[in-house]
Order: structure tokens, then C-alpha cells, then sequence
């Protein structure tokens, strides 16, 4: 197990997959559904969690008020009030004589997530096996399908990542929000900040990991639509420790080996598509 779990501010930067704009589509956001941030600290801290989960803020760097107010195009005050709440959720904390920091990624803080995530989901999906519709599991079915289509295809496709993450992610919303309980909207999705950090500073996010991924989620689709409701509990607890243990069993070196394998396969179709394009022009 790779228990190289903590951020440095000044360490080299993690390997990074090119995946930087997927949360951007993702609904996932601090105001739980239904309800719309009016004021400026909302909105603050709408756009700090937005600069998370597009991976322009990462874990353990250090951050002051003033690079804050730029970042998120707030004023100082929207900023000031906003720390309180980061801080509470275990965001940010204040350093003296540095500032604030980025929650880093520890062992202790994927355990914790993880159990939270797991404590959550598990309770959303007994209740969203029972309420939701066929016609909103097929739709969900149809758009799991659709990723690992485009992920099989021989076509490099420069969007499916950012897509593949979102229809991921917009699953587990999707049961968190049908519960119809604004605090553990509130708290899942503070805690879904938290995971996000970890996956971020891990990276494990690669075309290798997607198709395994997307037909965990297909199992627990197949159980839903089933109204099975221990099936989809167990494909559910399946797919989480799938995820936890991509995390601690993931290396920099094995990251970095599988985006190039990626990057060289797909350098390879195109050099193949512009020779033949060449030895066709030449025979016309």
C-alpha cells in the first residue's frame, strides 16, 4: 500500500492528468439543490469550491486574503467571511505568520472521507431504490454507456475524461440530492470537496482506470433498476473500496507510465491517419 498520502508546498509538482475542467459540468456545489447562494460570502465560497474541483487550487499550498480576493473576484469582506465556514468544514486552516493553507491529503483525511462518503451513500441509495423512475435509471444507464463507447473506440476523444468524471460524479449527487435532506446535502457535499482534494493530489484519474469504473457504476445501475435494494448496497460499497484503494495503491511512476502508454497510443493513430492521408493524396 502506498502510504505517500501528504501535500508539500514545496515538493515537485504531483503528476497531473489533463483533466482539469471535468468538475466544472459536475452539479455538485456547497448550496444544496433547490437553493440559490444570493449573498456575497455564498457566492465566495461558490467560487472557491469551483476553483477545487477545477484543480486551480491544490492541496496544502498556501493561499493569503488578497490572492483569494483575485482568485475569486470577491471583495476582501466576502473573503473574510467566508474563511469561518472553510475552516469548519476542515478546508482551510489559518497557519500563523503564513496564512491559510489547503487542507492537505493525509491518510487520516482519505479514511475519514471515505467512511463519510460511505455513511451517506449507503442511506441515499436505500431510499433512491425505492423512489427513483425507470425512465430516469435508463437515461443514466444510457449515459454510462455512451462513455465507455467512446472510451472503447479506436477515435481519441479529447473531451471523454472531463465527461466520463461528470456523469460519474452527477450519479452520487444525484442520490445524495433525491433524499431530500438539505443538511447531509450540506455536509455530503463539503466532504465531496474533501475527496475531490485527495483525487487531485493523487491523480488517479487515467484512461486505464475509466472503463473499470464506469461498469463498477453499471453493476449498481443494474441492481437499481432490479429494486434490489442489498445488491445495489454491495455494488455500491464494491465501487467505493474500488476507489479507495486507487488512491492508496496508486504511485507517481505508475500514474506518469499510464498517461504515456495513453499519450504515445494516441500519437500513434495520428502519425497512421497522416501518413494515410498523405499516400492518398499522392495516388489522386
Amino acid at each position: 500500500m502506498n502510504t505517500r498520502a501528504k501535500s508539500s508546498t514545496t515538493a515537485a509538482e504531483p503528476v497531473r492528468s489533463p483533466v482539469t475542467k471535468a468538475a466544472l459540468k459536475r452539479t455538485l456545489s456547497a448550496t444544496p439543490s433547490g437553493m440559490e447562494p444570493t449573498s456575497q460570502r455564498a457566492r465566495a465560497y461558490q467560487g472557491f469550491t469551483q476553483q477545487i474541483l477545477s484543480g486551480s487550487i491544490r492541496p496544502g499550498q498556501f493561499v493569503s486574503q488578497r490572492e483569494l480576493m483575485t482568485l475569486l473576484d470577491m471583495p476582501l469582506g466576502a473573503v473574510r467571511e467566508m474563511i469561518p465556514r472553510l475552516e469548519a468544514g476542515g478546508l482551510i486552516k489559518t497557519v500563523p505568520q503564513r496564512g491559510l493553507q489547503i487542507a492537505h491529503v493525509d491518510l487520516k483525511l482519505i479514511r475519514n472521507a471515505f467512511q463519510l462518503r460511505a455513511m451517506i451513500e449507503r442511506e441515499a441509495v436505500r431510499l433512491f431504490t425505492r423512489s427513483v423512475s425507470a425512465a430516469e435509471l435508463d437515461a443514466i444507464e444510457a449515459a454510462h454507456h455512451d462513455i465507455l463507447e467512446r472510451a472503447r473506440a479506436d477515435e481519441p476523444d479529447a473531451t471523454l475524461l472531463d465527461d466520463a468524471q461528470s456523469v460519474d460524479w452527477g450519479l452520487h449527487d444525484r442520490m445524495v440530492d433525491a433524499m431530500g435532506n438539505e443538511i447531509i446535502s450540506e455536509i455530503y457535499r463539503v466532504n465531496s470537496l474533501r475527496v475531490r482534494l485527495i483525487t487531485l493530489e493523487q491523480s488517479v484519474i487515467t484512461p486505464a482506470r475509466l472503463i473499470p469504473a464506469m461498469e463498477e457504476h453499471l453493476h449498481f445501475i443494474a441492481a437499481l433498476q432490479a429494486r434490489d435494494e442489498a445488491g445495489a448496497i454491495a455494488a455500491l460499497d464494491q465501487h467505493m473500496d474500488s476507489a479507495r484503494h486507487r488512491v492508496l495503491s496508486t504511485t507517481p511512476d505508475m500514474l506518469r507510465a499510464e498517461w504515456n502508454e495513453a499519450i504515445a497510443t494516441a500519437s500513434a493513430k495520428d502519425a497512421a491517419k497522416s501518413s494515410l492521408a498523405k499516400t492518398t493524396r499522392r495516388h489522386t
